[in-house]
């Protein structure tokens, strides 16, 4: 690969990354919300307590937090802890630190958001090359139009259903937690059960809500290239109908599916973040929305900071392999 390239790539890597932690920083403070008075005044509202000395102990937290230093100052720290993955404390959970809370989230969102989204990218795909061919069996085309019906609805909504089914009427699957009340999450096999049970129903709302998306860009993609040149020189050849499917249809069309999975799979750290919420999926999605419910701007930047990166190194990735997925694109001067 062109050395030039590479290092022009990823100096614009770094440059987005910079652009995007910049609007992070400052987007939570354009509310104008004091976000110390609002947790204290929460606080002392629902213990009954008195708020005498409320004045003192903002005070007290805004300097603990940086918060009572000039704009530039705060901004200049957060650059420097960003940079060491240092988010400072929790201003709802203080004095738990940011990247701790953030750390427990991930592997929830990571693990349901990755296996919905392969699994929905492999059967979607699939199905979509299958549509495509004259043998196909007729009921893959009864299929079709149900997949596309729920591909219109959004993923909080059809949750919202499949609890009312699956959860409330028919009690097959839990309403919501990732795991029963008392059970401590742990490599055991009972516990693991336990979390992939509770798991279903979110993971269920996303692919059948997915699915259509991708069946309906690999169906696009596979009739466009049928008339291809390369498609009809393996007809004279005489190559079995199978091989060109596979061989040479497929192939071709699966690169512009491969680079909506590697941005869709930079997406997941952010998670379906309605999902999560409405089924209280204890992910970084629902960790968010508390963040920005309570206005607690250290977590708002950790969390989109966590996104922002996945998004940039798969769209980085991405740029860099597509040259060994597709022979005809070179990055190289001729």
């Amino acid at each position: 690969m062109n050395t030039d390239y590479l290092v022009k790539r990823l100096g614009l890597f770094l440059l987005i990354l910079w652009l995007a932690s910049t609007v992070n920083f400052f987007l939570p403070r354009l509310g104008g919300q004091d976000p110390i008075r609002a947790q204290l005044g929460a606080q002392a509202a629902m213990g009954g307590a008195s708020q005498v000395g409320m004045k003192d102990m903002i005070a007290e937290y805004d300097r603990r937090f940086g918060l009572d230093k000039p704009l530039l100052e705060q901004y200049l720290t957060y650059l420097g802890d960003t940079a060491r993955l240092e988010f400072n404390f929790s201003m709802a959970a203080y004095p738990t630190k940011v990247v701790d809370i953030i750390w427990r989230s991930l592997p929830w969102t990571m693990t349901l958001l990755s296996v919905t989204t392969l699994l929905a990218w492999t059967i979607g795909t699939m199905l979509g090359a299958l549509l495509t061919q004259p043998n196909t069996p007729r009921i893959l085309h009864y299929v079709l139009p149900p997949i596309l019906t729920l591909s219109a609805i959004p993923f909080f909504l059809l949750g919202l259903l499949l609890i009312y089914l699956l959860g409330f009427q028919l009690r097959w699957f839990p309403l919501a937690g990732g795991y029963d009340q008392g059970l401590l999450p742990a490599l055991d096999p009972r516990v693991i059960a336990n979390m992939v049970y509770h798991s279903i129903l979110p993971a269920l709302s996303i692919i059948l809500a997915s699915i259509g998306f991708w069946t309906l860009g690999m169906r696009g993609v596979m009739i466009s290239t049928h008339g291809e040149d390369y498609l009809l020189f393996a007809e004279a050849k005489g190559l079995r109908g199978r091989t060109i499917f596979l061989r040479y249809a497929i192939r071709n069309a699966l690169l512009p599916q491969l680079t909506a999975l590697a941005l869709a799979l930079g997406n997941i750290v952010s998670g379906a973040v309605l999902v999560e919420v409405i089924f209280q999926y204890p992910g970084v999605g629902s960790l968010l929305y508390q963040a920005i419910r309570s206005s607690d701007f250290f977590m708002i930047q950790g969390v989109v900071f966590i996104v922002i990166v996945a998004i940039g190194f798969a769209t980085l990735v991405l740029d860099l392999i597509y040259p060994a997925l597709d022979p005809r694109i070179s990055y190289t001067r001729r």
